[in-house]
């Protein structure tokens, strides 16, 4: 099955060049506006050394460049970035068929890298996938495909993920209990051995046993292994077929050799038993790898075929593609959300734990978001459709999940290194084992069963999927929880944070304050909460929210505002009733030169008890501003806030609390988390680098918030931690979002990483130590080909085992609503 994950861009490709020296290249270039613009990107890849000529037409918005071989798509690409143009990029995904190992891998990446305009290229053993970003050109995915298939395997277009994914399939097992039947009979005699008894099947009997399996059931390492040295290369196939090829061929020499013995000493039983193990292996590493992608196809499977949609007054059961924005959507008691929408009618529990983590339903009514995939409890609840298909939070999450699991880890580097020269280094050291017991002892045939020996155990396989495996178990776990994990670095990273800083509003407090106190300058507390609620009217920031539900709970009639501006991290300004106002912190008052004395005792004492104070000021013709009056507000310390803190200092993180609130306020909350390092008053672009500078403190610092003013802080931590709750742009500038927006899954976080990191440094000691210790025993005869065969096998199966285990984390237990403080934000 096989369709495309992003609207296709074609890959720069070169065309018959006029000299053996020169290329000619094409590409598409985005952003041209006229002829000026034109000649501009002319200019600036003429300047280029080694340009012999570039010409860019407006109309087809293409340019053509021809250039020396050795310059590369990517300086020109440079060259027109800093023109201030562009040169489209485009993401591919692609299914790779017939990889066997960490070789292969390297393999395609290497062919892909070498297509004209990739500029990365990243496949992926576990998921069976490749990564590519290509750039302009006109040649689409094409060349692409077929540098795969140069390469000895077969690669198809990724399409529609939002689709639901096919029913897992698994291999016919067939073929391994006819190949596990046949080569029964041929052990049997060893295992008597054990026994004192010595027999041997006649060699027809073993010939004709051993023969189906090598070249029936082996064909599959025969094909592999040859496209793999055709291809100039070797994978674990070559390494199967070479060591059961010398076992077997070493069998035919004793037995129809010139004055044999009539029971000569044969070995049959070593390539069929290697080939039926192998085939064994093959298939439990298939099982395992299908139990890592579970919480993906978990989360496919919670998205409805159909939608109940209310169309002019009749409900009508749609296809979901068909259900548009803004439509009506019925949802009865026990059925699956198939929109993200909101309730505009009826009121439910709604089961939201497959995608948040959450584990008790939620109560929905008037007016509150659901997500798609949710169950609905007992009531009934029409909904207005807000998101569906590639653009609903399921959709979005699962992209996020498989994209984390597609990319490398860094300590994958390595690993890549060294499976770039496994193959060549293994079938050379057993060359050289079968030449040393030759050249030295004159042992010919023990040598050559102990190069096919240090053939079989070689385990590239086990390399490949050490770190894929566990990242993929890793990231389905943590989406499990309500975590997610947007890509590979992140998770490794978090498993070394020192130091978390947490925004407050919304972060550590529900986000929800409210006005508990107003003063005015002239004791007119109504005129004062009219003319901010006036000001505030068109905001969505909560503060904002506050005043103008304060100004309703008091049946106020707010007056029009006019000329209003957001004055970024200081507050907003405007006239109300031919006044100028203005309404913000006290930082920005004291910019504006306002004199706040009368009320700065009572200022004090309420940001002394914790609350956020905003100032209202009154700029009157020809004279200086005046305070009005002040507004304080208050909010509710999230339930697991404390809980997580007190988790993160037992796991040896230092937490911060950065806010833009006055100090008062941000040490009141602090007090009462057991945050001891406060930074209040930070205006939101300083955020960044208050952050920069705690690296001072740790060598890895997160960031946790929820608001458009923490984007650039999240930006800047070396691992971003996102509340789903607040805003997309935050959960775009992070790499961990969590969905429930509870702070105590912070250090769930740190702790998911620390043990998926633990399993890929186990993954990767075991991969390595079967072939540190393996091959070396194998080559000095210590391995019979069978015992070496049976570790190759059962290799790559531990190590996703292993990984497997960290499904068994269970969830930790969640604070109670009864433990919520009210305190001020």
């Amino acid at each position: 099955m096989t369709t495309i994950t992003e609207p296709v861009a074609p890959v720069a490709a070169p065309l018959a060049g006029p000299a053996p020296a020169q290329r000619e290249w094409r590409f598409a270039v985005q952003g041209m506006t006229c002829a000026s613009c034109a000649a501009r990107v002319e200019k600036a890849l003429r300047k280029l050394p080694g340009v012999a000529d570039a010409t860019v037409n407006l109309a087809t918005e293409q340019a053509q460049v021809t250039a020396a071989a050795e310059l590369g798509l990517d300086r020109l690409t440079a060259a027109v970035e800093q023109a201030g143009y562009a040169v489209p990029a485009q993401a591919w995904q692609l299914r790779i068929e017939g990889m066997t190992c960490a070789s292969c891998v390297a393999r395609v990446e290497k062919a892909l890298r070498k297509v004209p305009g990739v500029t990365m290229a990243s496949v992926n053993l576990a998921t069976e996938t490749a990564s590519v970003a290509t750039r302009g050109g006109a040649d689409g995915v094409a060349p692409l495909l077929a540098a795969v298939a140069r390469a000895g395997y077969q690669a198809s277009v990724v399409v529609d993920r939002e689709a639901p994914p096919p029913a897992a399939t698994e291999a016919p097992t067939w073929p391994l209990w006819v190949a596990g039947a046949l080569s029964l009979p041929l052990v049997l005699p060893m295992v008597a051995l054990l026994w004192g008894s010595h027999w041997m099947l006649p060699a027809w009997l073993q010939f004709v046993l051993a023969t189906p399996v090598q070249f029936g059931f082996g064909w599959r390492f025969y094909r592999a292994g040859w496209k793999a040295l055709r291809a100039g290369s070797g994978n674990m196939d070559l390494l199967v077929a070479l060591g059961t090829s010398a076992a077997y061929g070493l069998s035919l020499y004793e037995w129809l050799r010139p004055g044999a013995e009539a029971m000569p000493h044969l070995y049959f039983e070593a390539s069929a038993v290697v080939i039926t193990l192998v085939m064994l292996g093959k298939w439990l590493e298939a099982r395992a790898k299908r139990q890592t992608t579970a919480a993906i196809r978990a989360l496919q499977a919670l998205r409805p075929e159909t939608a109940r949609v209310r169309r002019d007054g009749v409900d009508v059961d749609l296809p979901l593609a068909e259900v548009r924005v803004g439509d009506l959507v019925v949802v009865r008691p026990g059925e699956r959300l198939p929109v993200d929408g909101e309730v505009v009618e009826g009121a439910s529990e709604v089961d939201e734990s497959l995608i948040t983590g959450e584990s008790l339903p939620v109560s929905r009514q008037l007016g509150d978001r659901v997500t798609g995939g949710a169950v609905n409890g007992e009531g009934l609840l029409l909904l207005r459709t807000r998101a569906v298909g590639a653009e609903s939070t399921l959709s979005r999450i699962v992209r996020l999940v498989e994209s984390a699991q597609a990319k490398k880890a860094p300590i994958q580097r390595l690993v890549d290194q060294v499976s770039a020269v496994f193959v060549p280094v293994v079938i050379g050291i057993a060359v050289i084992t079968g030449l040393g017991w030759g050249l030295i002892g004159g042992q010919w045939q023990q040598g050559l069963l102990n190069a096919v020996a240090v053939l079989v155990i070689a385990c590239p396989c086990a390399l490949g999927l050490a770190t894929p495996a566990a990242i993929m178990a890793g990231t389905g776990v943590a989406a499990r929880r309500g975590i997610l994990i947007q890509d590979a670095q992140a998770l490794e990273l978090a498993h070394r944070i020192g130091v978390v800083a947490f925004d407050k509003t919304g972060t550590l407090t529900e986000g929800r304050p409210r006005v508990v106190a107003t003063q005015a300058a002239d004791g007119d507390v109504a005129a004062l909460l009219r003319r901010a609620a006036a000001l505030q009217a068109g905001s969505e920031h909560p503060l904002a929210r506050a005043v103008t539900q304060a100004a309703r709970e008091q049946g106020l009639a707010v007056p029009a505002a006019a000329d209003t501006r957001a004055v970024a991290g200081r507050g907003i300004e405007g006239r109300v009733e031919g006044v100028a106002l203005k309404l913000g912190s006290a930082r920005w008052m004291d910019e504006l030169g306002v004199d706040r004395s009368a009320l700065a005792a009572a200022a004090a004492s309420l940001q002394g008890e914790g609350r956020t104070v905003s100032w209202l000021a009154a700029a009157d013709a020809g004279a200086p501003p005046r305070a009005v009056g002040l507004l304080a507000f208050g909010d509710t310390l999230k339930p697991t806030a404390a809980a997580a803190v007190r988790r993160l200092h037992a796991l040896g993180v230092r937490t911060v609390l950065v806010s833009g609130d006055n100090r008062g306020a941000a040490q009141a909350v602090a007090a009462q988390l057991g945050i001891d390092d406060v930074r209040a008053e930070v205006l939101p672009q300083d955020k960044a680098a208050v952050v920069a500078a705690l690296h001072d403190q740790a060598a890895v610092v997160a960031m946790v918030g929820d608001g458009i003013n923490d984007a650039p802080a999240l930006a800047a931590a070396d691992v971003g931690i996102a509340m789903a709750t607040g805003t997309d742009v935050a959960m775009h500038a992070a790499g961990v979002t969590l969905m429930r927006g509870d702070p105590a899954l912070v250090a769930e976080a740190i702790e998911l990483s620390r043990a998926t990191t633990a399993k890929i440094r186990q993954n990767l000691f075991w991969a390595f130590g079967y072939n540190v210790i393996g091959i070396p025993l194998a080559a000095f005869g210590l391995l019979n080909p069978v015992i070496a065969g049976a570790a190759m096998a059962f290799s790559s199966v531990s190590v996703v085992t292993n990984a497997l285990l960290l499904q068994r984390r269970g969830p930790r237990a969640q604070a109670s609503p009864s433990q919520a403080r009210e305190v001020q934000a």
